[in-house]
């Protein structure tokens, strides 16, 4: 959530950026909130004093000749009167901060000054290409008919879909292996050559750890939320449960950066995607990834963004599969995200780039509605912490991407050269 201190001070500001996203901040009913609440705390204040003046006129009392018992009786209904409206004003400034609370919590981050202005992925900016497409001297077919024509394990939508429903999928044999396999791949490389540790956490998380990185309230509606004695949710993704380990910390200076690397199946409902995207594994309910999580300094988070988006793509160079990162507009970025590139990985049957990964810092804008904070060396106190989170990468479309581009004219698909120690040695997938 954004800084009340910094609304306060520079809310013109902060609204028109708020505004390049196509958010319109009622600053008005903000100040408006906030000035309730300054006059609850003064009044609060007030009665405070009122009280403890009072107090001490049992004192005067008695000096002046009154009876104890009776100077106490006769302050106590001071008291009582003071109590009663201190109790009163006290409900109402706890009321007021309860309103600016989740009026905060529906407001997105505002996005860095370098995020170019947009109001949709059109606009979304090119920063870098990798790779050249395949030409092919045959026919290309997409991932499903590749898949469901493998010999020795394949895609099934159809037994999937009679188990759960549209937008899943049942995977066999060496193709569940090659997705297994790019797990491995995936956290192996992040954690023996980019320094991340890996963690194994819950799949279930409460509100809290989702209003921590921004899903609720917001996004309730996307996430599969779970009948039961206790309210729990379905991760859509590990960045909620990974980055949520830090929420109410204080991390030391010298455990700093905290970089995590973490694999968890993702559930989400795609509300409001219907019709996009039906065919295949491209767009579905329930998908795997190898997420990477950073938890920086401040001054470093600027730089984490950018070897974090290397990490994602490191991924993709040494499976061969060409890519673009651009830049998203602040009509795309993501709703507690300051700064987003997207990867995105060529599929040839649809002769474009498809986003494979979204790499993005938040800087203090999780770690304020988290409590996550470190201990600044320089002065001692606790500051806030930096977040920043990236697909790395999300497997079932590196696996969709890998049918399409290491197809072969007779169906079947060779295995990328570094997934090969992964799969036995295997070098190819069958086809019928």
């Amino acid at each position: 959530m954004l800084d009340i201190r910094a609304l306060r001070q520079a809310g013109e500001e902060i609204t028109a950026q708020l505004a390049r996203r196509g958010f319109a901040f009622d600053l008005d009913a903000f100040r408006a909130l906030d000035a309730q609440r300054k006059q609850a705390d003064v009044q609060s204040q007030d009665l405070q004093a009122r009280r403890k003046a009072a107090s001490k006129e049992i004192g005067k009392l008695v000096q002046s000749g009154m009876d104890v018992d009776e100077a106490k009786a006769k302050v106590a209904a001071i008291l009582d009167e003071i109590d009663a409206q201190l109790e009163s004003e006290v409900a109402r400034a706890e009321g007021i901060n309860s309103q600016l609370h989740e009026l905060l919590l529906g407001v997105p981050n505002a996005p860095q000054d370098d995020v170019p202005d947009g109001k949709s992925e059109d606009d979304n900016v090119e920063v870098r290409r990798w790779g050249t497409p395949r030409k092919f001297d045959f026919e290309p077919r997409d991932h499903v008919d590749v898949g469901e024509s493998l010999t020795d394990g394949k895609i099934d939508f159809e037994r999937a879909s009679k188990l759960s429903g549209a937008r899943f999928a049942v995977m066999s044999g060496t193709l569940a292996r090659l997705h297994r396999a790019l797990v491995d791949f995936m956290l192996d490389m992040h954690t023996t050559q980019h320094g991340y540790q890996e963690v194994y956490v819950p799949f279930l998380v409460g509100p809290e750890a989702l209003r921590g990185t921004g899903q609720l309230p917001k996004f309730e509606q996307d996430l599969f939320k779970i009948e039961g004695e206790r309210e729990l949710y379905l991760i859509p993704t590990a960045e909620v449960p990974v980055t949520n380990l830090v929420a109410g910390e204080i991390i030391e200076a010298d455990a700093m950066p905290l970089k995590f690397a973490c694999h968890t199946p993702c559930f989400r409902s795609e509300a409001g995607s219907h019709g996009r995207d039906t065919r295949g594994m491209i767009r579905q309910h329930q998908f795997e990834k190898v997420e990477v999580v950073q938890m920086v300094r401040p001054e470093n988070s600027h730089q984490a963004l950018e070897d974090l988006t290397g990490h994602a793509e490191a991924v993709l160079q040494a499976l061969g599969l060409p890519y673009r990162v651009v830049i998203l507009c602040t009509g795309d970025i993501g709703f507690s995200s300051s700064k987003t590139y997207d990867i995105e990985v060529w599929l040839p049957t649809q002769n474009t780039f498809r986003e494979i990964s979204s790499c993005s810092n938040f800087l203090d804008y999780q770690a304020r509605r988290m409590q996550a904070r470190w201990r600044n060396p320089e002065t001692g106190k606790p500051e806030l912490l930096h977040t920043l989170n990236g697909s790395g990468l999300a497997v079932g479309r590196t696996l969709v991407a890998i049918l399409e581009n290491y197809q072969n004219a007779d169906g079947s698909v060779t295995v990328p050269e570094a997934l090969r120690p992964y799969m036995g040695g295997l070098e190819t997938l069958g086809a019928r």
